[in-house]
């Protein structure tokens, strides 16, 4: 967050964000909230979907659409609805089409990439958030289907080495609480895999005493987690 507001006080006055109309498929949450509001504050034409049909906070999706931010997400979205909003996101009030995608797990990238192949030329980039999404990417690529510049968000350090670790090990034991309110110390706990992630989630699950199983096909991983 303070990265965000550090941006708006540098670039804010200079636009440099003006002409670019950004779809986004992420999360629509307070964070994400302000990462609009910092977009739109330099420049850019926004228009929003969520990445997932239970993620929504919909109060914060109630509070972007009042800024006059096209919205299109809410909390318990029904597959088709997921993917309704999706394509609302693509093209803008004036008709004009996204130049520009902020992805999370690939749906929008792939829903232009199949359905809506004629606005590919005019897309500058896509910049993809998390593993499932790059990966994605990385199969399109090898395949030659990939016809857009893309960055992988989710490999950056300042990624990957600390919202995945120390994001999911605060995460994690919050969310388990409120959706369950189930004492976890002297329970078993399996986590899948034991990268970046899957090691966040087992120290938060051990710290709170579970004993944790780390199931894991790559064998430098499998072995740090049996190290520790």
């Amino acid at each position: 967050m303070p990265g965000l507001m550090k941006m708006r006080e540098m670039y804010s006055e200079s636009k440099p964000l003006k002409g670019a109309r950004i779809a986004g498929c992420l999360h629509m949450t307070l964070q994400t909230a302000v990462l609009i509001e910092t977009l739109t504050a330099l420049g850019a034409e926004v228009q929003w979907s969520s990445c997932n049909i239970f993620s929504t906070q919909d109060h914060a999706a109630a509070a972007i659409a009042k800024t006059g931010v096209p919205v299109y997400a809410w909390k318990g979205e029904t597959d088709e609805e997921y993917i309704w909003c999706i394509e609302q996101t693509i093209y803008f009030s004036d008709g004009k089409p996204l130049n520009m995608i902020l992805d999370d797990g690939g749906d929008l990238t792939n829903l232009v990439h199949t359905k809506h192949t004629e606005l590919l030329k005019g897309i500058k980039g896509i910049s993809e958030e998390t593993t499932t999404g790059v990966h994605n990417l990385y199969k399109m690529k090898a395949d030659g289907t990939l016809k857009v510049p893309a960055i992988n968000v989710n490999d950056s350090v300042t990624k990957s080495k600390f919202d995945n670790l120390y994001g999911c090990r605060e995460s994690l034991i919050d969310g388990i609480k409120r959706a369950t309110d189930v004492m976890i110390a002297g329970k078993v706990a399996v986590v899948a895999g034991y990268g970046d992630v899957g090691k966040g989630c087992a120290q938060a699950l051990r710290g709170f005493g579970a004993r944790v199983i780390i199931t894991e096909i790559d064998p430098i991983n499998a072995l740090q987690a049996a190290m520790e």
